[in-house]
């Protein structure tokens, strides 16, 4: 580390949900900045106005604030290097695109769509089915590298619709460090002639990055390897702009991979597989197609981090569980790896777990009350917690704790009698009619008391504990499932006992 204030940035584009790819890279961003004491810096990369999707950016403030990941900088927070949107920052960048004309390193290119067509169709081979616009392309083009000057000022000062693209060297070797790849070479034949400035005057992705992360002393830029191809163009701009000295230390980082390790991770494949790769629920306005995320499904943010941050990463010991303070400290850009990681749903599920079960009773059931909320149920906070604390063992995420403990919200409709009827009879129902008479002399009503008594009349009327604890329990649940049977009845209550079993006998008759 040199003596620069450490400065990262995430930099999505608002065009639908975030990926767990994008909240994984915002958090080695993020853990690297605290880390350093470093600043996190979160900007808008809206230059492609075609795809820009309303609501995408709150949804993306909103991924972040459930995260606990948040921004030092941003466009809601502000900061020292406002706009943090790049179409807000359009007229900063014709002047760099110019600059790099002035220089030789780019130049105009008139050619219209229709030209573009053409030659696509024209150069087209099985062996190159999409040619590129590259240094031997460009030659039979229409630009200021093969038009005669008077002619290049004459279509300027006529406003005629152009682009600048950057001027690739033919057959150079670029060569860069990258933190977690090493050294990475690339031949710039390999490379087209990338548009730096569009027609309308925005600027694409490539100038865009270079000239704001320079703007923004950003030290170290982490990214997905997806970028890796790009790298090349974004290694030449910060040469021709002489800003070389200040460029970003890379990290490329690791693909996530499809359960079965076969290519990156979509989100056809959540669907298809039945789970969630976004953070949160999206419904993207313009098709009204919507989307499952994490949170919705009931994960705790603080598990869905630990779980992300263990995709292609690890401290070199076996340790699995970490909390976000741990994690600033031990998090380590080295210790990434190269290869892409396969996500695991069932994996997932088990840090969710991890989490659900350390956590206090009272929290798990602020979490649940929007699942009761929506089924109509008003509960009794502390009731609630109640519950969570007997079924939460069970459960791998907050929406299962209605699985395992529905029946302490809604009275049975229907019994499993299958495994009640055939060893039922009068013997056990006379037995649960004297019970049911006695609960109301118990001293208190807990499980230990209710299991006492249970036990006593039990061994009175001479019937084995597990012959009746069965139907005791379907007359609570409904079926055969739930916590142990008393620690139910204790939080029913008196009253609810009392009137399930009556209903219960109603049925085994």
């Amino acid at each position: 580390m040199d003596h620069k204030k450490v400065r990262v940035r995430f930099a999505p584009s608002p065009t639908g949900g975030l990926h767990l790819g994008g909240v994984r890279t915002v958090l080695f961003n993020y853990l690297f900045a605290k880390q350093h004491k470093g600043d996190f810096v979160l900007r808008i990369e809206d230059t492609d106005q075609t795809r820009y999707v309303p609501g995408a950016e709150e949804y993306i403030n909103e991924c972040l604030r459930w995260c606990g990941l948040t921004p030092d900088e941003s466009p809601a927070a502000g900061g020292p290097y406002v706009p943090y949107r790049q179409s807000e920052r359009k007229a900063l960048y014709r002047q760099y695109a110019e600059q790099l004309v002035q220089s030789g390193h780019a130049y105009y290119a008139f050619d219209t769509p229709e030209e573009l067509e053409g030659m696509r169709e024209r150069l087209k081979t099985p062996e190159n089915p999409s040619p590129q616009y590259n240094h031997v392309v460009r030659q039979k083009m229409r630009n200021s590298l093969t038009l005669p000057d008077a002619e290049v000022q004459e279509l300027l000062a006529k406003n005629t619709p152009h682009v600048i693209r950057i001027n690739m060297p033919a057959n150079e070797e670029l060569i860069f460090t990258d933190m977690v790849r090493g050294e990475v070479t690339f031949n710039t034949n390999q490379v087209d002639d990338k548009v730096l400035l569009k027609a309308d005057g925005m600027p694409t992705y490539h100038l865009a990055v270079v000239v704001d992360d320079y703007l923004m002393k950003i030290t170290h830029a982490f990214r997905g390897e997806e970028w890796l191809p790009s790298a090349p163009v974004h290694l030449l701009l910060w040469k021709y702009l002489g800003w070389e000295a200040d460029m970003p230390q890379w990290a490329h980082l690791p693909l996530i991979l499809k359960p079965d390790g076969n290519g990156k991770l979509s989100k056809r494949d959540g669907d298809r597989l039945g789970f969630p790769v976004y953070a949160m629920n999206w419904t993207d306005p313009r098709s009204n197609e919507f989307t499952k995320g994490f949170r919705e499904l009931g994960f705790l943010p603080e598990a869905f981090i630990n779980m992300l941050v263990m995709l292609g990463w690890n401290d070199g010991t076996e340790q699995e569980i970490f909390s976000l303070e741990e994690l600033i400290r031990k998090f380590s850009i080295e210790r990434v790896h190269k290869a892409g990681a396969k996500f695991d749903f069932e994996k997932a599920k088990w840090f969710n777990h991890q989490y659900l079960v350390r956590k206090d009773n009272e929290s798990l059931a602020a979490l649940f009350q929007p699942v009761l909320a929506e089924k109509g149920i008003t509960a009794d906070p502390a009731y609630v917690a109640t519950v969570a604390g007997l079924v939460k063992e069970r459960c791998h995420v907050i929406n299962e704790i209605w699985d395992h403990g529905f029946f302490f919200f809604q009275t049975p409709l229907s019994y499993d009698e299958a495994s009640v009827k055939p060893k039922w009879n009068a013997d056990k129902e006379a037995f649960f009619t004297a019970w049911s008479e006695q609960l109301a002399s118990l001293s208190s009503f807990t499980a230990p008391e209710l299991e006492a008594s249970f036990k006593a009349l039990a061994a009175e009327k001479n019937i084995k504990m597990g012959e009746l604890q069965l139907p005791f329990r379907i007359m609570l649940t409904s079926g055969k499932f739930g916590p142990p049977v008393f620690d139910i009845a204790a939080t029913l209550g008196i009253e609810e006992t009392k009137a399930r079993i009556a209903k219960g006998l109603e049925a085994f008759k």
